[in-house]
């Protein structure tokens, strides 16, 4: 499978787009190891080789373990996250998945408590940018690079 496009020379400005919402994330107080996570779990979900290959490096070059890493699609059933994690991975996974069941109540109440107002739509706009990564990544079939 070959790349199909190179959107960054395609559209620039679509991509300082991109940038600027990423330098936001960066520097909008979550930590970066939920960020890292966050990012990795969206990927999987959404079947994005390039970003998955990028984010597990990144988690790993982070200090997160080997264990987590190959444990998170099973998060669910693991004791190797904390609490407010969980909370960032059921949120993920509800936001990614948004058709299947419109971020129910109960989703919301479970993950309010874990979050400030301000990290809760930080939380949700690093959501959905990774998840607009994943479709550049995709549509455009960017390829992992070996590390």
């Amino acid at each position: 499978m070959g790349i199909r496009l190179n959107y960054g020379k395609a559209a620039p400005g679509a991509m300082r787009a991109m940038n600027g919402l990423e330098t936001y994330i960066n520097n909008c107080g979550l930590e970066a190891p939920l960020k890292e996570l966050v990012r990795l779990r969206a990927s999987q979900i959404n079947g994005c080789a390039y970003c998955v290959s990028m984010h597990s490096f990144d988690a790993r070059e982070g200090g997160d373990t080997e264990q987590r890493l190959y444990a998170l699609p099973v998060w669910h059933e693991t004791p190797f996250f904390s609490d407010r994690e969980r909370a960032a991975l059921l949120w993920t996974e509800k936001l990614t998945l948004i058709t299947l069941d419109r971020v129910p109540d109960e989703v919301y109440e479970q993950v309010r408590p874990h979050f400030t107002d301000e990290e809760l739509v930080n939380l949700t706009l690093l959501i959905a940018t990774i998840n607009a990564w994943n479709r550049f990544g995709i549509s455009f079939r960017d390829v992992p690079t070996a590390k």
